[in-house]
């Protein structure tokens, strides 16, 4: 994610390093340098343009202070421009409604079937909602069928009309089905059509006037660029839609959607799609974003990733087997699992900061986890649970059947085994520093 752009920045900033002060010429340099990258990234020029003279505005009116070197002020200047650009400030779902109604809409094949599924998840996890997904695209033979699917996946039911054909009347009748089954929650999946047309804005609209929706989602796929912008800028003129979705972020991107696309419309970015998997889906934080960009990570969204995965009870089991030295395999495959349900493995390592520009030439594939499933699954209830008797010929059958080698078996072993030290004594050093308090 905006990979080319971060380091392209981290470019131009180098050019203020080692200048004593700000002057208009070191600036003007850094910002010529500034304005390309962001063409590059396919940002809108016009967009680009206001951006670095509001930058160079506020860089040349400022007083340096000797502690801040003037490649430190300039990168906080475009951070706060780049929050700004993007919203300022994060905009939350309109759920308001009994129940809340959202109308999706977008082109086809920018991602809104599996959004609509993956932002129904999101709400029933986290906001205890109770969600009703609507087909409402009767023309894409395969669309209801995929919503039905993915309504199984997340246990979502998919509300669906076989015969009709008018996705007005669909969405009406879904809504009176919500209401009398106690739904408090609707999502309106609606078609696309490879290009905006006639037909497309005059149905879209009409199902708008018919359900009078509390919030408009405009799905967008990000890969498309500039594109996408002209697009959510058509879309906004007939539905007046309430928010942004940015899907695909995760893939070979240059993030010129994310910067342009609030300033064209002047709607907010609401959510962002960041990989295939259900989970992979992320409230729109501007801030956030800009310090990902910047290259400075974003710990607060990994640990808020983190702690969706926590669960307390079991958090506790595992304290007690850790302090008594019995952590197995069992609840190492258990950890494994919680990590992959957090996200893209490069995604969630660029969240640190400076780890980011680190690996970014390095491909970390999600399936790095799978030799090491592959070699505990091989072993028996018993091993998993007692690691200490797998000895040298358990080793080897273990190798055999994981499809591994005995380095790699040997190697998870002692990786194992040093986390397990590593866990005990973190652990015991907590439990020491909890008796004093305990005692008083």
């Amino acid at each position: 994610m905006f990979d080319n752009l971060s380091e392209r920045l981290d470019r131009s900033f180098k050019i203020l390093k080692g200048e004593g002060k700000i002057t208009e010429i070191n600036v003007a340099e850094t910002l010529k340098d500034v304005r390309k990258a962001l063409l590059d990234a396919d940002v809108n020029y016009k967009v680009a343009k206001t951006f670095t003279d509001t930058v160079k505005e506020k860089a040349l009116g400022q007083n340096v202070l000797t502690a801040v070197k003037p490649s430190q002020l300039m990168v906080k200047i475009v951070h706060d421009e780049l929050t700004e650009l993007m919203g300022g400030e994060t905009v939350d779902v309109n759920l308001k409604g009994a129940p809340a109604v959202i109308l999706m809409s977008g082109l086809q094949g920018s991602g809104k079937t599996t959004f609509s599924g993956k932002l129904a998840k999101m709400l029933k996890t986290k906001r205890n909602k109770k969600p009703l997904l609507v087909a409402c695209d009767v023309y894409r033979p395969a669309a209801i069928e995929q919503l039905h699917v993915l309504g199984q996946q997340i246990e979502v039911p998919v509300y669906s009309e076989i015969d009709s054909k008018s996705p007005v009347q669909i969405a009406q009748n879904a809504i009176k089905e919500a209401k009398a089954k106690g739904y408090d929650l609707v999502i309106v999946d609606t078609a696309g059509r490879l290009a905006i047309d006639e037909q497309m804005m005059n149905e879209i609209a009409a199902i708008k006037n018919a359900i009078n929706p509390d919030e408009i989602l405009f799905v967008v796929d990000s890969m498309t660029g500039q594109d996408a912008v002209n697009t959510a800028k058509e879309f906004n003129d007939r539905l007046d839609f309430n928010g942004v979705v940015l899907t695909k972020l995760d893939g070979d991107t240059r993030g010129g959607a994310a910067l342009s696309i609030r300033s064209v419309v002047n709607k907010p970015i609401k959510f962002v799609g960041t990989g295939e998997k259900m989970e992979a889906i992320d409230q729109f934080h501007p801030s956030r974003m800009a310090d990902r960009i910047l290259g400075m990570g974003d710990i607060v969204s990994l640990v808020e990733r983190a702690q969706e995965q926590y669960d307390e009870e079991e958090a506790k089991r595992l304290q007690k087997k850790i302090s008594k030295n019995q952590f197995d395999f069992n609840d190492f495959l258990s950890q494994i699992a919680q990590i992959k349900k957090m996200g893209n493995l490069k995604d969630l390592a660029s969240m640190i900061p400076g780890v980011g520009k680190a690996i970014k030439d390095i491909d970390i594939d999600d399936n790095a986890f799978k030799s090491i499933e592959a070699i505990i699954y091989s072993m028996t209830p018993k091993e998993r649970s007692n690691p200490e008797i797998i000895n040298g010929s358990r080793r080897t059958r273990i190798a055999k059947g994981s499809g591994t080698n005995i380095q790699e078996v040997n190697r998870l072993m002692k990786q194992f085994d040093q986390t397990r030290k590593m866990m005990k004594m973190v652990t015991s050093s907590k439990m020491g520093k909890m008796m004093p308090k305990m005692r008083k």
